[in-house]
């Protein structure tokens, strides 16, 4: 098994790289003819959007209040949901759950890092 702060330490350098190409990548769109230009027409068009998207919702009141709501319980049930198979596997219990076709789903793992301090 590889140590982790060395595969930690390929990470970076990975990441390192690709902002430089993505530096690169910029400098290569900013000299291209016409991108400004694109940028720009694209930029306004976002804003129409919004524009449209707020109309659209201010049209809708209520009901698009409710999507809203329901947005937010929905990410808090997920994270209820996350909550609970965590403390049943560390219990040492199984966790599975069925939809309402009984397709069966299984916890799917993931660890991740943040910079502390």
């Amino acid at each position: 098994m590889q140590d982790v702060q060395k595969l930690f330490n390929e990470l970076q350098e990975i990441k390192k790289e690709q902002r430089e190409i993505k530096k690169e990548y910029r400098d290569a769109l900013i000299s291209a003819n016409g991108y400004e230009e694109v940028s720009d027409e694209l930029k306004k068009l976002k804003e129409k959007k919004k524009q449209i998207e707020t109309m659209a919702q201010s049209r809708m009141g209520a009901k698009y209040n409710r999507l809203e709501d329901l947005k937010k319980k929905s990410e808090e049930t997920a994270q209820s949901i996350t909550d609970v198979a965590m403390s049943s596997l560390m219990e040492g219990k199984p966790v599975e759950i069925k939809d309402e076709f009984d397709n069966l789903y299984e916890p799917v793992y993931k660890i991740s890092f943040k910079k502390v301090g």
